[in-house]
């Protein structure tokens, strides 16, 4: 089984998914799978335009887990959406030296659903997980994750409305 880790950057996609990786389970990070599908990098937004729909054709089916933020174009078996809340978000992504309208972008992104809409747009209701990271420990973050993945506890979104963040990121 393939389970998903997507999220907005910052949400805890890459820690929770280390967490796991030392409880001994299977993971793939995706920025390690997209080398060959670059097809710019935006200087202007300081980001790598990838092939996505090649990128996502060619990829192999992966017993584990799949973190990163393109995860939900996957065909996985579930997914979990990582969410943080938009002021928190803005302060761990200053802290990883984001510049100011990446921070913005990203926060704005995080508040309207950005990355939920579109993995609840490609999966069914039953395979998918919304996660708020904000105030949770990453190993009580990969304890949930890894509880979803097994069937354990029922997939469940909708919850998390950050919409009123929006006049304060703009």
């Amino acid at each position: 089984m393939m389970c998903g880790i997507t999220g907005t950057p910052g949400t805890g996609k890459t820690s929770v998914a280390d967490e796991l990786e030392r409880q001994g389970f299977p993971v793939l990070h995706l920025s390690d799978t997209i080398s060959g599908y670059v097809i710019e990098k935006d200087q202007e937004r300081d980001t790598l335009i990838i092939d996505e729909e090649r990128w996502a054709a060619g990829f192999l089916p992966f017993e584990g887990f799949v973190e990163g933020h393109l995860a939900h174009l996957l065909s996985c078996d579930r997914i979990v959406v990582l969410r943080c809340r938009p002021d928190v978000l803005i302060e761990r992504l200053k802290k990883r030296g984001y510049g100011e309208e990446k921070i913005r972008e990203n926060a704005l992104a995080e508040a309207l659903d950005v990355i939920l809409i579109e993995t609840v747009d490609s999966f069914s209701p039953e395979q998918v997980y919304e996660l708020d990271t904000t105030d949770k420990s990453t190993i009580e973050c990969s304890m949930t994750t890894d509880q979803f993945a097994k069937g354990q506890i029922p997939a469940s979104f909708g919850t998390i409305d950050w919409s009123s963040y929006i006049g304060l990121i703009e």
